[in-house]
């Protein structure tokens, strides 16, 4: 089974940038379908965006279109997320998930098999 340790999360003013980074171990990437989830106090867990186990094809929530980018890098077994113009309602834990050769297009938590510990984003207006 692959294991998924989240990192990169900090407190940011309106408008900045992060990149979270998921190490990945146990099994290789190139194998999962590989996401970014996002889940914020008293509401339920939401897609952000995810890679297929090609690491051709990816998939985004509206919400973060043109401002979100996933990335893989299978020579580290590493997933990153670049996270541009960032607002206040983009606070939230940020978890990486990964589902064994699964759809790009499976967007439900239900999805995916394996999860990390989440890290938490703060974005301050």
């Amino acid at each position: 089974q692959v294991q998924l340790v989240e990192s990169g999360g900090a407190l940011v003013q309106a408008g900045g940038s992060l990149r979270l980074s998921c190490a990945a171990s146990g099994r290789t990437l190139s194998t999962y379908t590989t996401g970014w989830f996002r889940q914020a106090p008293g509401k339920e867990r939401e897609f952000v965006a995810a890679v297929h186990w090609s690491g051709i094809g990816t998939k985004y929530a509206d919400s973060v279109k043109g401002r979100f980018t996933i990335s893989r890098d299978t020579a580290k077994n590493m997933v990153y997320l670049q996270m541009n113009s960032l607002k206040p309602e983009d606070t939230a834990v940020y978890y990486c998930a990964a589902n064994l050769y699964g759809p790009v297009s499976s967007i439900g938590p239900k999805a995916y098999d394996h999860w990390g510990q989440g890290t938490q984003v703060t974005v301050s207006s």
